[in-house]
């Protein structure tokens, strides 16, 4: 059995104390939490977002780095109610004071220095070799968050038209999305979506709360505001499913790589492969709906998990495109195959690590950090190339009831892309705005 014996984050102020707290627990908690002890009668605000059919057009970020975003609704209520619980004190620490920089180099990686997320661990025990666990309700789960932490709640309107609603009754029967904040903050922002929470899900993903995710992501409308996903053994650290999501304005490495088109599938879905970048991954995006698209992306990850594959998921640019990145850094270094160098740094690479933003807690590598440092912690994480095509083969094998109805053939085995060590990847990444394009070019595999 593999474990990690201390998962360092803490999201809620409800979890740190919890294992004195169940102990002296009788009866009512008496702390207004989400439990059946306090959510009867339990009003939250409400936002009540237009269900997606077709695909919204919104330009890329990646294509328009220097416009501004609009500014949504959603937009202006999360912030609004994020920097309301920011001024009643209840983040670990103040994320907009964290050092922050961009790497010099083509990619473009994000350096944080954020001192705050290291303190005060809550020592654990957490298996990574199995992606999928029962949910256990003695341990910490977002039912015992606070309702202070809680933002709004966030479902389908009735009637296809948004509507927000300061106060309403939380449907106890009908077990509420919730987007809450995360005291242990990455970026601005920084919330947690938690689908259906009083039905008690395991970190796992399905096709309704992934559908939910990009429904998130449309309605902001903003391509500054990513969602990311973590597996059990990618560096999920409660096992109560739920995405994370906050604000970065600049766009992430992954987002910039250049991809090669795998297929597309009858729905109008392309699959690519990243090119040139340490972490192998596949891309998902288009569709003749949003719905054609979350299928695709939700159907390859619940094949990961059931073939105990853990795996990160980022959703970009308003929920448009989604990253799908196996990795096995966790096992890695369960096992003792991960360099005393790195595991030093004590840097879990989870999405948004993945995804370029580096969130470092030790002074000395926020001032050392180098384009080169980060290809070594990311090319650890990536799966190997002969790994990648098996799990490849096993998605496609997955999905390909959808990929061609009329029995065409499964992609064919590619020839080999192995990431290139960035100072062989000046050509393509010479500097920042020429990678920018480089992530809309698109190398066709005739199948």
């Amino acid at each position: 059995m593999l474990r990690i014996k201390r998962i360092p984050t803490i999201v809620s102020n409800y979890q740190k104390e919890e294992a004195d707290r169940d102990a002296q627990q009788v009866g009512g908690c008496g702390r207004n939490c989400l439990r059946e002890c306090c959510i009867q009668g339990a009003k939250l605000p409400l936002y009540a977002y237009r269900r997606v059919n077709k695909m919204a057009n919104v330009k890329s970020l990646v294509a328009n780095d220097a416009r501004d975003p609009p500014v949504a609704f959603l937009d202006s209520l999360l912030l609004g109610e994020w920097e309301d619980r920011m001024q009643r004190g209840l983040f670990r620490y103040d994320v907009t004071a964290c050092e922050t920089k961009v790497i010099p180099g083509g990619y473009g990686f994000i350096a944080q220095l954020n001192e705050g997320r290291h303190l005060k661990k809550r020592p654990t025990e957490f298996r990574v070799d199995k992606v999928l666990q029962p949910f256990d309700g003695n341990k910490f789960n977002f039912t015992k968050v606070g309702q202070e932490e809680v933002l709004f709640q966030f479902e389908a309107s009735e009637d296809d038209e948004i509507q927000f609603i300061p106060s309403a009754p939380v449907d106890v029967e009908n077990s509420p999305n919730l987007v809450a904040i995360n005291v242990s903050p990455i970026e601005y922002g920084h919330v947690l979506l938690i689908p259906r929470i009083l039905e008690c899900l395991p970190q796992r993903i399905d096709r309704e709360s992934f559908f939910l995710a990009l429904n998130m992501a449309m309605e902001a409308g903003n391509p500054y505001f990513r969602l990311g996903y973590n597996s059990l053994g990618a560096f999920a650290t409660i096992n109560h499913l739920h995405f994370q999501a906050y604000y970065l304005a600049v766009p992430f490495p992954i987002e910039k790589a250049p991809t090669m088109k795998l297929t597309t599938m009858d729905s109008g879905v392309k699959i690519s492969e990243l090119l040139n970048y340490p972490a192998r991954s596949l891309v998902f995006e288009g569709g003749n709906s949003l719905q054609n698209l979350s299928d695709a992306a939700s159907d390859s990850c619940i094949c990961l998990q059931e073939n105990n594959i853990p795996y990160n998921v980022l959703i970009s640019d308003s929920g448009r495109r989604i990253f799908l990145i196996p990795q096995c850094y966790a096992e890695k270094q369960a096992l003792g195959e991960v360099s005393p160098e790195l595991l030093d740094t004590q840097v879990n690479p989870a999405v948004w690590e993945i995804s370029g933003h580096m969130v470092l807690k030790r002074k000395e590598d926020y001032e050392e950090a180098s384009e080169e440092n980060a290809w070594r912690l990311l090319a650890e994480v990536s799966l190997s190339e002969e790994r990648f095509e098996e799990v490849k083969a096993l998605m496609f094998e997955a999905i390909s009831c959808c990929i061609n109805k009329k029995g065409a053939a499964i992609p064919p085995k590619e020839p080999e892309l192995l990431p290139q060590p960035p100072e062989e990847a000046d050509a393509v990444n010479k500097s920042s705005s020429s990678a920018i394009v480089a992530g809309n070019q698109e190398c066709v595999v005739l199948l």
